[in-house]
């Protein structure tokens, strides 16, 4: 008999059960074993409102909310000031590396805390020596055309003249050099001034850029009327409550010498503290917790690595205010590979953020993390945040230098267990070794390895397509935030679907001779 169509949703009222899997028979790690983000899928709910009205606020912590659930990785290739300061007003929050000395951290948070929107920190500067054909490819490549001229090409020299597009739009001959084009009567700005009183010059003198230079005519940083217009206002930025100023987090280890790091650290204004091991269930950790939450109640404290709820009660039990989870899944981590020790990721997250949530510890699903696909199901698990490594490195504001290869525009990106990043100690002996408890080591064992990743851009366009896609998976899914994502998943309504390998296959690019993969414009 074939039913009335008018009828289906009636017939599906008397059917038993749901399409898909409950988030519990999903997991159930004695029919299927440790799962990843790969393994499975989420099944789509009914689209009742348009993707722009999802929310994606969350907690980063017990006190701290954040407007998007994006934290930087602290690593020496990933996040120095410049990535947590973007990252911020993006509505994130960066979470700076201790590779290097406590002073030299210290004042990156210093940097991120006294950060005045508008202002351009590291603009791209050129030498008089490059070509006008040269100046012409990189407006192509940089979308913008407004590049300042110092004396040796570099920020912090003096400031001879400036390009603009203007200068370069109608010079045919391309082999010209810089110095006999650009505009060497420049205005510029006194280092201190306020935002308000450079964007008064921009007005009065109808430019579009103003360099900042210090009392010896250096540059030190620069205005643009067009990023002022762009950024006068950032909706979703990480603020604090109290002083306004952006959210800043940074990573220290457990050895002695990193209470007085913390310390310094907290004079500079932290918000939030990484203890970052590898393996977080040590009595070190655990000792380092119970110090900061007693020396400076004031700062929320994140432990980890857990991928277990054994090593998760350890930290509760301490005084965290919040969790890191992941253990051998990043992009540049062979941990599981040398020491036959940790979790598939998918696994680890739903089993401490299930034992977590009873206890109300925000967890951070670190690593294994590769598109928004993976931060929407690391979300629907039970995380309330993802830290992204290898999705920034190779972006505008993570720290290096680019380089060509193959005719690729590339960054340097290395794991914190590599033999790289291990080698390279500060003033008091304390490097990345400290992490994986290899300090004091004769031979140093890698849990990393060192590469290098593909120029992704600014993360002022990368982060918002990662939100905005956050958003239209929600949607697919059926739910308006991230918090009706977790109640709904819990009571069993967003379903799941596990993923063969083939399955897989399917579900990727299939046939084609050539294409381009572009993620955003």
């Amino acid at each position: 008999m074939v039913r009335d169509h008018t009828t289906a949703l009636e017939y599906l009222s008397t059917l038993e059960g749901k399409d898909g899997l409950s988030v519990h028979q999903l997991m159930d790690s004695d029919l299927r074993g440790g799962l990843t983000y790969n393994d499975f899928l989420v099944l789509p709910g009914k689209v009742e409102f348009p993707s722009s009205k999802v929310e994606l606020k969350t907690k980063l912590t017990k006190k701290i909310t954040l407007h998007a659930p994006f934290v930087s990785s602290p690593m020496d290739t990933v996040t120095e000031s410049e990535m947590a300061i973007h990252i911020a007003l993006l509505g994130g929050i960066g979470i700076i590396h201790h590779n290097c000395t406590a002073e030299v951290q210290a004042e990156m948070v210093r940097k991120v805390k006294k950060y005045e929107n508008g202002f351009i920190n590291h603009p791209i500067v050129i030498s008089p020596k490059i070509t006008v054909g040269e100046a012409k490819f990189m407006k192509q490549q940089f979308g913008f055309a407004g590049f300042p001229v110092t004396e040796n090409g570099q920020l912090y020299s003096k400031l001879i003249g400036i390009v603009t597009s203007r200068d370069i739009q109608f010079v045919e001959d391309n082999s010209l050099l810089i110095s006999e084009i650009m505009t060497r009567d420049v205005v510029t700005g006194s280092e201190g001034i306020t935002l308000s009183q450079g964007n008064e010059i921009l007005k009065s003198t109808k430019k579009g850029k103003l360099p900042i230079v210090d009392s010896k005519g250096n540059l030190v940083s620069m205005l643009s009327r067009t990023d002022l217009m762009k950024n006068q206002n950032f909706p979703l930025a990480s603020k604090s409550a109290s002083t306004k100023q952006l959210l800043c987090g940074a990573a220290v280890g457990t050895m002695p010498s990193d209470r007085e790091r913390t310390r310094l650290l907290a004079e500079a204004g932290l918000d939030v503290l990484v203890i970052d091991s590898s393996q977080g269930n040590s009595v070190f950790q655990i000792d380092m917790i119970k110090w900061v939450k007693s020396t400076f109640p004031e700062i929320e404290v994140i432990g980890g690595n857990v991928c277990t709820r054994e090593q998760a009660a350890s930290l509760i039990a301490a005084g965290v205010d919040g969790l890191r989870i992941g253990m051998g899944s990043g992009s540049i981590c062979i941990t599981q590979e040398v020491m036959a020790c940790g979790r598939p990721q998918g696994t680890a997250v739903y089993n401490v953020c299930k034992f977590s949530k009873e206890f109300g510890v925000p967890c951070i699903a670190d690593g294994g993390v590769q598109n928004i696909g993976h931060i929407t199901k690391a979300l629907a698990l039970g995380a309330s945040t993802a830290m992204m490594g290898g999705m920034l490195a190779g972006t505008a504001e993570s720290p290096g230098e680019y380089f060509y290869r193959d005719g690729k525009r590339l960054k340097a990106y290395r794991g914190m267990g590599s033999i790289d990043a291990m080698q390279k100690s500060d003033a008091k002996g304390n490097a990345a070794t400290s992490r994986y408890f290899s300090e004091g080591d004769d031979v140093l064992v890698a849990q990393g390895v060192s590469g290098s990743v593909i120029d992704k851009g600014s993360v002022h366009k990368f982060l918002p397509y990662l939100y905005n896609g956050l958003q239209h998976s929600l949607q697919d899914i059926g739910c308006r935030s991230l918090a009706d994502m977790r109640e709904n998943v819990d009571a069993g309504n967003v379903r799941f679907e596990y993923r063969t390998a083939s399955a897989q296959l399917e579900g990727g690019i299939q046939n084609l001779y050539s294409y381009e993969k572009r993620l955003h414009n």
